[in-house]
């Protein structure tokens, strides 16, 4: 998260091959010894080029998906974050296997454009914790 003038705007993705419109968050795997938090933070570096600073946890959000026949349970962890540093969509070209495109969207209009209905919720979570404790 980012302020920008009176408004807060979040650094989101379109995943690879997604249409344009399609915004997600940053999110992965974490590897072996990281812990959630290390995990938000590499996976935002990787995935829109920024550096972030841990402002706490949002929540999760579990769903299911099938891969190749197979159901997959997934459980996935969001960290609210300040912008530290970096250039919005400055990644490394061996990311774009993941990630056609990244962009500041308005923290306010993320619950409609963002398009997980569990990562609206994680915008709508950001939205109330900033409105208690601003940037």
């Amino acid at each position: 998260m980012r302020p920008v003038g009176e408004a807060v705007e979040l650094a989101a993705i379109r995943p690879r091959g997604k249409r344009e419109g399609h915004w997600a968050l940053p999110k992965g795997a974490p590897d072996r010894g990281e812990t959630m938090e290390q995990t938000a933070l590499r996976e935002v570096l990787e995935e829109t080029g920024l550096m972030g600073a841990p402002l706490g946890k949002l929540g999760a959000v579990r769903y299911v998906y099938t891969w190749e026949g197979e159901q997959v349970f997934k459980v996935v962890t969001f960290f609210l974050m300040r912008y530290v540093e970096g250039e919005i969509g400055d990644i490394a070209e061996s990311m774009r296997i993941e990630v056609d495109e990244a962009a500041w969207l308005p923290l306010a209009g993320a619950p409609k454009l963002l398009a997980y209905r569990g990562e609206q919720e994680m915008a709508r979570k950001a939205l109330a914790a900033l409105a208690e404790q601003p940037l």
